[in-house]
């Protein structure tokens, strides 16, 4: 394991660039940077994303931009700026946008390591191998179920 840096600051669209399904990430924070303590992802250019469960990591996701709605286990909430909404793991879980494809969140994993899902979709999306086999695939190998088609 890579030891944690002492600390690290990045600005606003800093971090490793990520995309996939037509949609832009950034990695701000990575198992490599933080000694696999906790990972942070933004979504600058989102997706919505259906009901699933997380074997292996509990997501806090804190809206930077837009309205969005979350579902976690059998509770809806409807959520603007600056709101965090806590998704813990083994508990299914969705959020969209009250506008498509506005907003912008940020999720915080603990442990690190979903970080490696969205690398492992870029690199099928670059690859031309982004299909839904290969989504299935690399859900599967990342602990995660998808609950909704």
């Amino acid at each position: 394991m890579v030891p944690p840096l002492l600390g690290f600051a990045l600005g606003d669209g800093d971090g490793e660039r990520l995309h996939f399904a037509g949609a832009d990430f950034l990695v701000k924070a990575s198992g490599e940077t933080t000694g696999g303590a906790i990972c942070v992802i933004e979504e600058i250019d989102p997706l919505d994303t259906r009901l699933h469960v997380h074997q292996r990591e509990d997501e806090l996701f804190h809206v930077v931009e837009g309205d969005h709605i979350f579902q976690v286990g059998d509770e809806t909430f409807e959520v603007g700026p600056g709101a965090f909404v806590f998704g813990p793991r083994g508990v299914p879980h969705a959020q969209r946008r009250a506008v498509p494809r506005t907003g912008r969140i940020l999720t915080i994993c603990t442990p690190a390591g979903l970080e490696n899902f969205f690398r492992e979709l870029s690199a099928a999306d670059a690859a031309g191998t982004d299909g839904p086999a290969a989504f299935a695939r690399i859900s599967d190998a990342y602990g995660i179920t998808w609950l909704e088609e």
